[in-house]
């Protein structure tokens, strides 16, 4: 992977949207343009997806969709307007792929259950995003989701403070602050 860190810690939905080329601190970065770049990102969440073992260009291509699905669905519903029909047809038809079962497994004297999917690995994950994704449309604090307010960010988040302004502050937050610092004391 090229370029800076991708942007995680927002709901799995919107870390999978911000993987998309931007342009904050130098070229346009896609962080999912590789095998290398997609398994440095699923390291960045781990716990939330499968682990990788081999990436195949198959397992690529199935999350770049699911991640073109996310982009139409959540960019529609943002606009306040219905999200394609085809991108609603390719996430559901994701999660369909590798849907999710309840294993249950009697562990040390307890009754443990888990969310287990069958599949690739790619059609696991490319369910997994797609079921977060559709999560994320009908969360009632989806109307919440803001994108970045830096000139050169396209980041979308989902604050939990409602004055929070950028995708991160020490990201563009500072960069912010420290070109307002720059306005006030630059001599003419």
């Amino acid at each position: 992977m090229n370029g800076p860190e991708p942007l995680t810690g927002e709901p799995l939905a919107l870390d999978l949207v911000n993987t998309l080329p931007h342009t904050v601190d130098g070229p346009p970065v896609d962080h999912l343009a590789d095998a290398a770049g997609l398994r440095v990102w699923l390291a960045l969440q781990a716990g939330r997806l499968p682990e990788p073992g081999r990436i195949t260009e198959a397992d690529l291509v199935a999350i770049h969709q699911v991640r073109t699905y996310a982009v139409e669905a959540i960019g529609r519903a943002r606009q306040g307007e219905r999200p394609p029909q085809d991108a609603l047809r390719g996430l559901n038809e994701a999660q369909l792929a590798a849907p999710a079962v309840r294993y249950a497994e009697w562990r040390d004297d307890r009754m443990t259950v888990e969310s287990r999917r069958s599949g690739s690995f790619g059609a696991q994950v490319a369910a997994a995003l797609a079921e977060s994704v559709v999560d994320l449309l009908a969360d009632p604090a989806f109307g919440s989701v803001r994108e970045c307010e830096a000139a050169d960010c396209t980041m979308l988040f989902l604050p939990a403070h409602p004055r929070r302004r950028w995708c991160s502050a020490s990201r563009c937050g500072n960069r912010a602050r420290v070109a307002r610092y720059y306005q006030r004391h630059k001599t003419t």
